[in-house]
C-alpha cells in the first residue's frame, strides 16, 4: 500500500496529496516538462488536472489563526456598546466594570468627564445629540432621582436607534417606570433595575449582591431578547443575585431596608460617633454604616423619601418606635426610684391610692377628715403639681402629717405617707 501525506508548509501545496517513489518522481518530472514545452510553443490547450485536491486533515485546510478568530468572531457577537447618561459616581463605578468584562462604553453628562473617562477607557462625549447618534445598543441613565424626569423629557430619543434598550438604575422604582412609559416612544425597550450596592460595597467584588430588575417592555424580536439577556448576563457573570420582581413590590420592600438603613445611618452620622481604642465589633459596625450611607448624595436619600410612597408610613414607624423605647426606659427608670421610695408598695397600688387621695381628703364622712384647704393643697402640690416644685414638696410633707394622724396609721396609703416622710419629703 503506497503511502501519502500532506505537504502544509507551501501555501501552493496546501491539501494536495504528494506519492512517495521513483515512479511518482518520473511521473512529476513529465508533467513539469510537459507544462514547460506547453508554455514554450504558445498552445492553448487546456491544462489537465495532474492532481486530485483532497482535505487530509483539517488544519491544513483552515487558516493558522482560525481558532483565534472564531474566538474574536464570538466576544464580538457577544459585546454590547453601552452609553451611560450621568456619569459621576455611580455611573463611573458601572461604567469601570463593564469595561473589565469587554463592553464597549460611551457616556455624556452635563459636567466634562473626559480625563476621568478616558482613563477609564470609555469614549465621552459633551454633545448629548453625538451621543445618541453613535448608536448605543443600550442606554442607561445613571442620574439622580430629583432629575431623572427632566432629563428623560429633554432626550433626544429621535436620534437614537428604535431597537434601543433604556435601562435606570434608581433606588426606587415605580416612578422611573412611570415615567420611562410617559416619556420614551413605544418602540423603545425599558427595563427597570436596581443594584442594590453601590462604589463602596461593592468596591471589590459584586459576588453575592443583589441585583433586582424588572423587563416593563420588550418588543417583539429575537435581537431585542438577546439584548436583553446579554445586559442582564453582565451582572450575573460577575456574581450578582439577580433578583427578577415587579417595581411595585420593590419599592415597599425597600422602604423598609433600604431607607431605614439610610435613615439611621444618618441619625448616627448627626450624632458624630468618634472612634476609640476600646470599640466594640457593634460599634465599629455601627460606623461602617454612617460611613456608607453618608457618602451617598443627599438627593439620593431624599430621593428615597420623596419618591417612595411607603416612606413616610416607615418613618412614622420608626419615630414611634424610638418613642416605645424611651418610654419604657423611663418607665423602669421611675419604677426603681418608687421602690426606693415606697418599699412594699407596688405601681399599681400607689397610683390606685393616689389617684383616690384628693376625695378622701375632702370628705368628712367616718372619722372626720382634712379640711378643704389642706385638701385642696395637698391635691394642688401633691398629686396635680404645682407651679413652684418647692411649694409642691413642702405641701405634700403638710399634707401627708396630716394625713397619717387622720388614719392613726392604718392602710397603704399611711405607709405609703409614712415611708415618704423617712426618706426626707
Amino acid at each position: 500500500m503506497r503511502k501519502s501525506f500532506v505537504i502544509s508548509s507551501s501555501s501552493s501545496s496546501v491539501g494536495r496529496p504528494y506519492r512517495c517513489g521513483a515512479g511518482w518522481r518520473a511521473l512529476r518530472e513529465k508533467t513539469r516538462v510537459g507544462r514547460e514545452s506547453r508554455e514554450t510553443s504558445g498552445s492553448r490547450c487546456p491544462r489537465r488536472r495532474d492532481y486530485v485536491s483532497r482535505v487530509n486533515a483539517l488544519d491544513a485546510a483552515q487558516p493558522f489563526d482560525y481558532e483565534g478568530r472564531m474566538q474574536a468572531r464570538i466576544a464580538k457577537e457577544r459585546q454590547l456598546k453601552i452609553g451611560v447618561v450621568g456619569f459621576g459616581t455611580f455611573g463611573q463605578f458601572l461604567a469601570d466594570r463593564l469595561v473589565q468584562q469587554g463592553h464597549l462604553v460611551t457616556a455624556t453628562s452635563r459636567r466634562p468627564y473626559d480625563i476621568q473617562a478616558r482613563k477609564l477607557g470609555v469614549h465621552y462625549f459633551q454633545d448629548v445629540n453625538d451621543f445618541c447618534e453613535d448608536h448605543p445598543d443600550v442606554v442607561v441613565f445613571s442620574t439622580s432621582i430629583i432629575s431623572l424626569e427632566t432629563v428623560l423629557s429633554k432626550f433626544p430619543t429621535q436620534r437614537l436607534r428604535r431597537s434601543t434598550l433604556v435601562v435606570d438604575v434608581a433606588s426606587v422604582k415605580v416612578f422611573p417606570k412611570q415615567a420611562m412609559l410617559r416619556l420614551l416612544p413605544p418602540e423603545l425597550d425599558i427595563l427597570c433595575t436596581h443594584p442594590m450596592f453601590g462604589p463602596d460595597s461593592g468596591k471589590h467584588s459584586w459576588k453575592g449582591l443583589k441585583f433586582m430588575y424588572e423587563p416593563v417592555r420588550v418588543n417583539p424580536g429575537d435581537r431585542r431578547q438577546k439584548r436583553l439577556e446579554l445586559f442582564l448576563k453582565c451582572f450575573e457573570s460577575a456574581g450578582c443575585e439577580m433578583v427578577n420582581m415587579t417595581c411595585e413590590e420593590h419599592d415597599r420592600m425597600a422602604a423598609g431596608t433600604q431607607f431605614i438603613t439610610h435613615t439611621v445611618g444618618r441619625i448616627l452620622g448627626a450624632m458624630e460617633l468618634e472612634q476609640t481604642n476600646i470599640d466594640t465589633k457593634g460599634f465599629e459596625s455601627l460606623r461602617n454604616l454612617v460611613e456608607n450611607t453618608t457618602n451617598d448624595s443627599f438627593d439620593l436619600y431624599y430621593g428615597l423619601f420623596m419618591y417612595n410612597q411607603n416612606a413616610p408610613e416607615e418613618l412614622a414607624k420608626l419615630e414611634r418606635a424610638f418613642e416605645d423605647v424611651k418610654t419604657g426606659l423611663f418607665d423602669r427608670l421611675h419604677s426603681k426610684v418608687r421602690e426606693q421610695l415606697f418599699p412594699g408598695v407596688s405601681p399599681t397600688e400607689l397610683k390606685n391610692e393616689l389617684r383616690r387621695l384628693p376625695q378622701n381628703a375632702t370628705g368628712g364622712g367616718g372619722g372626720g377628715g382634712m379640711n378643704s384647704s389642706q385638701g385642696g393643697l395637698l391635691s394642688a402640690g401633691g398629686v396635680e403639681g404645682g407651679e413652684n416644685s418647692g411649694d409642691s414638696e413642702n405641701v405634700q410633707e403638710t399634707g401627708s402629717r396630716d394625713l397619717n394622724q387622720e388614719n392613726n396609721g392604718n392602710g397603704i396609703l399611711s405607709d405609703v405617707q409614712g415611708n415618704a416622710q423617712k426618706t426626707g419629703r
